[in-house]
């Protein structure tokens, strides 16, 4: 019996040493022991802009009280590194000396993310045009990069991979999450600018999810059926086929027009410009790899959905201060959100909005053969 005891006793007094080790470990200070370049590749952001982000968060994320706490510097380098590569939370904690437990990185995670996506944070840096004077300069940066009046966004949808619910999950039924390529996603609405900054987004919505039906109940949707009511009919997104023809929302031809007729020169133009959104969703999970199908967000809906969140938040960061995207990092992975629309099933009856869609559409190939 002594001997069971002095056995548990060592065993006991071993773990308190491997503990001790651990919290007094010299964690790495990318800071000053990584190269620019390099940070950037770990963090998807550089220095300056990481610590611009650990200031801006600073009053939202708890502070270190004990000797044992994480600092708010490690808990935003520890988020940046899990959405950057996608990895398994352990191997984040593990990785760059951070030397922190998969439990510590996980609440890292969700109290860095649940900061990034809160109102007064999240809307200073992704909105839509607010008023007539961004709405005017949405336009004016299409235009000038294509030549193509008229234009505020680009908006399509594209699949996040997801953990299945529990299939008796009452708040999120497992079923509805499965899409049409057969996997567990989120139906993401994105709506970028020319320069791919990404001025709206709806993560909400389960995989099973019509991209139309996430426009519908879109508030952009309906502030863009407003300002057409209220006589403002020169700004409008482009979308492909799978979404309704509007005077605000304007899609391709329902037929391919035989070449070097105005129409065929219409649907060149719009699937040109239309492959900004295709681009930017590229970007985005690019830069922000937990994003990717292979990788597989291992939470509920809702958290999931706040990740997503928080990638574009990150995103609209590296836009604005010129961060240069990932190369080369399994390219031939990275899902670029192309695919063949989904028709509309529902035939639509000839209504204003469609006729007003159709009218401007006309109004647009006249001008461009000009």
């Amino acid at each position: 019996m002594e001997d069971v005891v002095q056995l548990l006793l060592i065993e006991e007094l071993e773990d308190i040493e491997v503990r001790n080790r651990r919290v007094h470990r010299r964690r790495l200070d990318p800071f000053n022991e990584l190269s620019d370049e390099y940070f950037i590749k770990v963090f998807r952001l550089s220095k300056a802009l990481a610590q611009f982000l650990v200031h801006l968060l600073k009053d939202y994320i708890a502070p270190a009280n004990r000797s044992t706490d994480l600092d708010i510097t490690t808990k935003v380098l520890v988020t940046l590194r899990f959405l950057a590569s996608g990895s398994y939370q352990m191997d984040v904690g593990s990785n760059y000396n951070f030397g922190i437990s998969q439990p510590s990185v996980s609440r890292c995670i969700e109290e860095v993310v649940n900061a990034m996506n809160r109102n007064e944070i999240f809307n200073a840096y992704v909105y839509f045009p607010r008023n007539i004077q961004e709405l005017n300069a949405a336009r004016m940066g299409f235009f000038e990069k294509y030549n193509f009046p008229g234009i505020i966004g680009c908006i399509d949808c594209t699949h996040v991979a997801i953990f299945p619910p529990k299939v008796d999950d009452d708040n999120y039924p497992e079923h509805i999450y499965v899409n049409r390529k057969n996997y567990h996603s989120i139906n993401v609405q994105l709506i970028c600018d020319h320069n791919l900054k990404i001025i709206n987004v709806n993560a909400l919505f389960p995989g099973s999810t019509n991209d139309a039906f996430i426009w519908n109940q879109s508030n952009v949707q309906t502030l863009l059926r407003r300002l057409h009511e209220a006589g403002n009919k020169n700004y409008f997104l482009l979308g492909d086929s799978g979404y309704p023809l509007r005077s605000w929302l304007l899609t391709p031809l329902e037929y391919e027009p035989r070449p070097n007729i105005p129409e065929h020169f219409y649907n060149s133009r719009h699937k040109t410009i239309r492959s900004t959104i295709e681009r930017c969703n590229g970007v985005l999970k690019m830069r922000f790899r937990c994003l990717l199908k292979h990788k597989v967000l291992h939470y509920f809906p809702e958290k999931a959905s706040k990740i997503i969140n928080a990638c574009v938040l990150l995103h609209n960061l590296c836009i604005e201060h010129n961060i240069e995207t990932p190369q080369n990092e399994e390219a031939e992975q990275i899902d670029l959100g192309v695919h063949v629309p989904e028709r509309n099933h529902v035939v639509e009856r000839v209504n204003p909005e469609l006729a007003a869609g159709r009218n401007q559409r006309n109004k647009l190939i006249t001008l461009l053969q000009q």
